[in-house]
């Protein structure tokens, strides 16, 4: 990507532990007095039975222990998922712009969008928000059936919807993720030249997101951004951040190799 000028980039984030350090569905089960969640999701996933990332939507409307939620749950665990640091920041910097760059940014979460919009409220405009959706009973006023599941395969949906309806070329697309629920979507995004970075040390992800970028502060990706889409020198990444009220103590650029080997017996000399 090379530059020029006036460009237009949609940048689109995963919620739970990329812009939080909580998994919603964690927060959701404390509030309800859940004991296993972690082994409830754990079940699902050994037995394919829903998309990745689609596991606590599933449970909501199925499982017993979860029997009961309403909105009103899902806002409040929203209020109580701790957020990354600096993520308002975050959020303004892409608002602003870096240059004449401009940026679209987005979440885009399997999480309830109840949850990820009381946890992003004053930082993301609720209409740039996509989680999976529910109905609720109009009586009781527990969840009834799941509209929309935002996880796998729907993750590209959206992220394709969005780009096509403010004219975004797929090379100026960016996503950031981090578990093996934005596969697909990495995947997707990088087969149209646009730009992945991975939050986590995942292994399956690390294979697949262009970079990745371990960091508590939500700005980070401000980095690997502003160097390998943007162009920018190291020089001019520190005057932007430090415009921002962000200073670079330290930025290792570093590509690790996971290398296994064992020992095997040689081939047979040849006669």
């Amino acid at each position: 990507m090379q530059p020029t000028s006036e460009r237009h980039f949609m940048l689109a984030s995963d919620f739970d532990q990329t812009l939080s350090f909580n998994d919603s569905g964690f927060v959701l089960a404390d509030l309800l007095g859940v004991q296993d969640f972690e082994h409830k999701v754990a079940g699902l996933a050994r037995s394919n039975l829903v998309q990745q990332g689609g596991e606590l939507a599933y449970l909501i409307r199925h499982d017993p222990d979860f029997r009961g939620v309403r909105r009103e749950h899902l806002i409040e665990a929203g209020r109580r998922v701790r957020l990354k640091n600096a993520l308002a920041v975050l959020v303004n910097v892409l608002r602003a712009g870096v240059g004449a760059d401009r940026f679209s940014f987005f979440v885009v979460s399997a999480a309830p969008r109840e949850v990820v919009v009381a946890a992003l409220e004053g930082i993301v405009p609720p209409e740039h928000i996509h989680g999976t959706e529910f109905d609720y009973d109009a009586h009781s006023g527990e969840v009834s059936s799941i509209r929309r599941v935002v996880a796998g395969y729907g993750k590209v949906a959206v992220i394709d919807e969005l780009a096509r309806e403010r004219s975004i070329p797929s090379d100026r697309i960016i996503y950031v993720g981090d578990g093996s629920s934005d596969v697909h979507v990495m995947l997707h995004v990088n087969n149209g030249d646009g730009f992945t970075i991975a939050v986590s040390e995942n292994r399956q992800l690390a294979r697949i997101a262009r970079c990745t970028v371990l960091s508590d502060n939500a700005c980070s990706v401000l980095v690997p951004l502003c160097d390998q889409v943007l162009g920018m020198r190291t020089g001019a990444i520190r005057r932007h951040l430090e415009a921002n009220g962000l200073r670079l103590e330290d930025w290792e650029k570093a590509r690790t190799d996971r290398v296994l080997l064992r020992e095997a017996p040689l081939p047979p000399a040849a006669a």
